[in-house]
């Protein structure tokens, strides 16, 4: 499949959180998930030791189970106030309307995530975080989560929606049971469906000034 024609800038400011788009009927191809594990692979990792790794969930029935378990976390993570989309407030208008456009889209996946044709699993192998110092936490997840944001742009350039999702780790557990994840030494970061998108002509997300967030030289 040929790659859409978006140039970096583009294809950096439109790589957004998919759910309500995502075509649940059409399969996605082995080898365009290859490709782009393949574009993850080439991500910065942390004292260049490739922790990263992949699990890409295309059964049905283990689909259906994860999709559920997500279910259920999601039905937690709603009546955290403050943590729940919905109950943040972003307090101008059209910053609110958004908000409310992405919690609606966020609830819509939280019934939806097991029709995914494919779910992808970011992980760690070799250790996990808990407890871990600040430094070796930041450096174990360095290796996973370039290469995650990594996957979901090559995803972007091919047609395809992802949806970074961390949800279901409140439930971490239950979904290494369904696809086999030895819990002890992998430890999961992150969840998302992966599907074409129904259309591909994606816009940036309002986002405020960069000075809002920029600290010049100090605090």
């Amino acid at each position: 499949m040929p790659l859409l024609p978006l140039d970096p800038d583009q294809l950096l400011s439109t790589t957004r959180a998919v759910r309500k788009r995502l075509d649940f009927t059409r399969p996605v191809p082995d080898e365009l998930i290859r490709e782009c594990v393949a574009a993850a692979m080439q991500s910065p990792s942390g004292s260049n030791n490739m922790t990263m790794q992949f699990v890409i969930i295309r059964d049905a029935e283990k689909r259906k189970a994860i999709g559920e378990v997500y279910r259920q976390a999601y039905s937690i993570y709603k009546t955290l106030d403050g943590i729940y989309i919905r109950s943040i407030d972003k307090g101008e208008a059209s910053a609110q309307e958004q908000q409310e456009r992405s919690a609606d889209s966020a609830d819509f996946l939280g019934e939806h995530m097991g029709d995914a044709p494919a779910l992808v699993l970011a992980c760690s192998a070799g250790a996990r975080v808990d407890g871990a110092p600040a430094m070796m936490a930041a450096s174990l997840m360095g290796n996973v989560l370039p290469a995650t944001w990594s996957f979901m742009l090559a995803a972007r350039a091919r047609g395809l929606g992802t949806a970074w999702t961390t949800v279901h780790l409140m439930m971490e557990q239950q979904v290494a049971d369904i696809v086999g994840i030895p819990f002890d030494t992998v430890q999961q970061v992150c969840l998302s469906p992966l599907a074409y998108t129904i259309g591909t002509d994606f816009k940036p997300a309002l986002r405020p000034a960069p000075d809002s967030i920029i600290h010049w030289d100090t605090w």
